[in-house]
């Protein structure tokens, strides 16, 4: 009999290229993934891992098992959610959802959400990891996230597994944070030219959020100059209070700037950003995903008025 949940620990090890990389994202230790594979290899008989330079790799024999695996987990996953919908009395939503959001999305919407949703469905219990959007498409589709939310800025676009659903929830704005002393602070409207010469305090090289800067200034050179690095939009704001430096802030989740901050939105182009819920298709039918989906559109539409 092949261990299921070995399985999704070989799944695991496949997509980060190494044992600590799907301990961290599985949770547990590199020695209870270790077992886990060998356990893998003992009941299946060959070798299922290679090691290649400080990492890992599937062999034949392990991609064809993670391979033929995909159907049969899907299949079990959307048993599961037969099982539900038809064990549980009427009006009931119970055990267990996992999801994966951004920061700023909960903070600015999800946190309500998950009391609303717990009064509601008291036998419900929602497991909340905060993830950057790459990574929570990458945990869903793999099967360790049930639901999750990520962004989408602009023409910088995610790419989205055939086993998911997209749901649109809202869109959101960024601005650009000034201090009230700044030479734009009183423009109502910024373009990149404008900014050409400012220095910048911004998320790191690898977020969408700093992708999204550099494609705004498109074509202008030597722009943006990005002197300090913070992944937490607060430091972002306390820094531009400095008066030293400017920021790219979404609205969702941002505090009162106070007296001291102003903020201006940018055209040509505007900086948008998509907030999506993802789900698998073998979970469309479960109870506690759909009472979710349903809590977060109806936030969604309740930003867009």
């Amino acid at each position: 009999m092949i261990d299921l949940e070995a399985v999704r620990a070989l799944r695991t090890v496949a997509r980060e290229g190494s044992v600590s990389g799907a301990a961290s994202a599985l949770g547990f230790t590199p020695s209870a993934v270790s077992q886990q594979i060998k356990r893998l290899e003992r009941e299946t008989g060959v070798a299922l891992l290679e090691r290649v330079g400080r990492g890992v790799a599937l062999t034949d024999a392990g991609t064809q098992l993670v391979v033929g695996s995909t159907p049969i987990l899907a299949d079990l996953e959307k048993l599961r959610a037969d099982l539900q919908a038809t064990g549980s009395p009427a009006g009931t939503v119970g055990g267990e959802l996992r999801v994966a959001a951004f920061s700023t999305v909960v903070r600015g919407m999800l946190a309500p959400l998950l009391v609303d949703l717990a009064r509601a469905h008291p036998d419900l219990r929602l497991l909340v990891r905060e993830s950057e959007p790459w990574e929570t498409i990458a945990l869903v589709a793999s099967g360790q996230r049930d639901l999750g939310i990520a962004h989408q800025w602009g023409g910088v676009a995610l790419a989205i597994p055939d086993n998911l659903i997209v749901t649109p929830l809202f869109t959101d704005v960024a601005d650009v944070i000034v201090h009230r002393d700044h030479r734009l602070a009183d423009r109502t409207v910024v373009r990149p030219v404008d900014l050409a010469d400012e220095e910048w305090v911004a998320t790191f090289e690898t977020t969408i959020c700093r992708q999204w800067l550099r494609r705004l200034f498109d074509g202008i050179r030597n722009a943006p100059r990005v002197v300090y690095e913070s992944m937490e939009f607060d430091n972002h704001l306390e820094l531009a209070r400095t008066g030293q430096v400017v920021a790219l802030v979404p609205r969702l989740g941002r505090p009162d700037l106070g007296d001291d901050l102003v903020a201006i939105p940018t055209v040509e182009p505007a900086s948008l950003r998509d907030i999506v819920a993802v789900h698998r298709r073998s979970q469309s039918d479960s109870p506690a995903l759909r009472v979710a989906l349903e809590a977060l559109l109806a936030a969604g539409r309740d930003r867009g008025r």
